[in-house]
């Protein structure tokens, strides 16, 4: 398992919560010592551009430096989906977030859709067929699903019911890469009050299952939400761990 991450995620680049000092610097500190961390280069504006319209990018590009960011992002999850093409399960720990950004506007944090800048660009060059993308944040990833909707043998899932998730996985039969919108908004501490920390170590346990059975190692998660640094290193740390099978209880409740 690999992190992908840059200290320039760090930093305060807006003023909403994704982007607020302090918010992922907990996660950091949790996972460094567990995991390697590898640096991403930023996202090219070609890539951005296989997912989102001219007008949108140029729209971003008017602030310098939240386009830089958002390419750095964007870059992070690239650098994640390649290292699962190698076998390799990965981790983005990036902001800005992106499953909000649709092909011609964006809202709830979002700017570039990280995850389907990734697989599209995977998808266009014929390296992948059929991919899988769950979605397990608090909030409906409307700008993935708005792109995605009518490409063929690409699937999102939205879902924060375990027993949900675990019917949808197992009902897959043809996968070549599955990429995760890891939010933790979810969480009992977290906006959404309802799954716990073990809950995130399930969900890992059954994308993992899956993998196994489908397309083995070719799997890679980015940070979407997720907003009380106090446990949200916890709750990726036990995502992670259920994606190496580390003490995983898949019994969907």
């Amino acid at each position: 398992m690999r992190i992908v991450f840059h200290e320039r995620y760090l930093q305060e680049y807006a003023s909403d919560p994704a982007a607020r000092r302090g918010r992922i610097d907990r996660a950091v500190e949790e996972l460094r010592p567990r995991y390697d961390f590898l640096e991403p280069n930023m996202a090219e504006e070609e890539d951005i551009l296989l997912v989102h319209e001219e007008h949108h990018l140029r729209m971003i590009a008017e602030s310098p430096q939240l386009h830089s960011m958002a390419l750095l992002a964007a870059g992070g999850a690239i650098e994640a989906s390649e290292l699962a093409m190698q076998g390799e399960p990965t981790f983005a720990l990036i902001r800005p977030p992106g499953h909000h950004a649709s092909p011609g506007d964006c809202w709830g944090f979002c700017w570039y859709n990280n995850v389907a800048v990734a697989v599209e660009r995977l998808r266009q060059a014929g390296r992948i067929r059929n991919a899988f993308i769950l979605d397990f944040d608090l909030h409906f990833g409307d700008g993935t699903n708005n792109f995605f909707q009518n490409i063929p043998h690409v699937t999102y899932y939205h879902s924060g019911s375990l027993q949900e998730i675990a019917t949808v996985l197992k009902g897959i039969e043809e996968c070549d890469l599955v990429g995760v919108s890891a939010g933790f908004d979810r969480h009992v501490e977290d906006w959404g009050g309802t799954l716990t920390t073990e809950n995130y170590r399930s969900i890992g346990g059954m994308v993992r299952s899956m993998t196994q059975r489908l397309c083995p190692g070719r799997v890679f998660a980015v940070l979407e939400g997720g907003y009380n640094e106090r446990v949200l290193g916890d709750n990726i740390l036990a995502f992670l761990q259920g994606l190496e099978g580390e003490g995983i209880d898949t019994g969907e409740t």
